[in-house]
């Protein structure tokens, strides 16, 4: 029978949760890296054992874990991201040149294809590559040398390339997301990239139109049809049918327009998840009620999910990178809370348990399906 592994990113270490296909009982394993914080754990679609995690402290800095046994045992590979030629500069908050600098890694993307190909989405923003299961890592400097790159400004978490969506039916074609810079795209592997923001403004911005300063929180791409995406922006959910060439508003009837996660449902390309925040000054939910809002028509109609959240005194953000599905039959969909929750829904959403209580904020959440 097959099963779950969710794979936990914390404040204070990572988590991994084991269930089998029913998703009512589960094992949970860690804290691994203790003290430490885990900003993402991933794993590999083609080995299921091959694991990363982007372990970091500002007083040690940034080490790259990777386990090829499913988490028992971990080894730390190679921490050596370097920009690739000049590093050039990028605004600052006050729009004065600042030097690219290496905080950490923001997000582990591998290959669909390829167990020993994985990218990386760091901070300062750029992406890199391995070929060999993180022992190397390569820039792919394309992306910072971009014509806009000079006009680059952090957002409030910094200026961090935490999305990257790679289009299944070929790996050359990928969608990454910068914040506080906006989309990008390539079809050729990274070699070239192209913004992809017309559509989206924001009204803090000297130019609500620019080529680049959008703050994109997050991108979803469902794997069967790649040129529809989905973004969480600062403020507004959007949608773009043809891979980001253009963008149209599809918040609709949400209690906010603003959050940080989007998922799409593994089966149904049209089914859409977001967790609305109160705003950008108070990162909580509406009204002190845990609400998991669903889509099944891709955007504007949005039913709220509760059965099984906290509907009053509930004052918890989640992350970006903390939500996500497994590809069961039954598709079982995934978010991690601020408070240290982990909460499951085994039937796409329409009831919900927690799967752990009590873990320290929670950074990450992704998911394997199991053999």
């Amino acid at each position: 029978m097959s099963g779950v592994r969710v794979l936990v990113g914390t404040r204070k270490g990572a988590f991994i949760l084991t269930s089998d296909e029913a998703r009512q009982d589960w094992d949970i394993a860690g804290p691994f890296f203790p003290g430490w914080e885990i900003y993402h754990i991933n794993g590999s679609p083609v080995n299921p054992d091959r694991l990363y995690a982007s372990q970091s402290t500002s007083w040690f800095g940034q080490i790259v874990q990777r386990s090829d046994d499913g988490g028992k045992s971990w080894t730390p590979v190679s921490n050596e991201f370097k920009y690739a030629g000049d590093a050039g500069n990028h605004q600052w908050y006050d729009g004065t040149p600042h030097p690219w600098e290496f905080a950490r890694v923001w997000h582990f993307e591998p290959s669909y294809t390829c167990p020993d190909t994985v990218y990386a989405g760091v901070e300062d923003a750029a992406i890199f590559r391995s070929t060999d299961a993180g022992q190397t890592w390569e820039e792919l400097p394309g992306l910072r040398t971009h014509t806009s790159g000079m006009a680059w400004m952090p957002g409030a978490g910094g200026l961090c390339l935490h999305t990257i969506e790679i289009a299944p039916s070929d790996e050359q074609k990928m969608v990454i997301a910068i914040s506080a810079a906006g989309a990008f795209r390539t079809d050729d592997g990274g070699e070239t990239w192209r913004a992809i923001n017309k559509g989206l403004r924001s009204e803090w911005t000297p130019d609500p139109d620019a080529e680049v300063g959008h703050c994109v929180h997050n991108i979803a791409m469902h794997p069967k049809n790649p040129d529809v995406l989905f973004m969480q922006k600062h403020w507004d959910v959007m949608r773009s049918d043809n891979g980001g060439a253009n963008w149209t508003e599809i918040s609709g009837n949400l209690p906010s327009d603003f959050g940080f996660p989007i998922e799409v449902h593994p089966h149904e390309p049209e089914t859409v998840y977001v967790v609305p925040i109160k705003s950008d000054s108070e990162h909580f939910v509406p009204e002190g009620k845990l609400r998991v809002y669903r889509s099944r028509t891709g955007g504007n109609d949005w039913e709220a999910l509760t059965n099984g959240l906290p509907q009053e005194n509930c004052y918890v953000n989640i992350l970006r990178d903390a939500m996500a599905s497994d590809t069961l039959e039954s598709a079982g969909i995934y978010f991690g809370t601020t408070g240290g929750q982990v909460y499951v829904s085994p039937d796409s959403g329409d009831t919900w348990q927690a799967i752990v209580h009590d873990l320290p904020a929670v950074l990450s959440v992704e998911v394997q399906t199991l053999p």
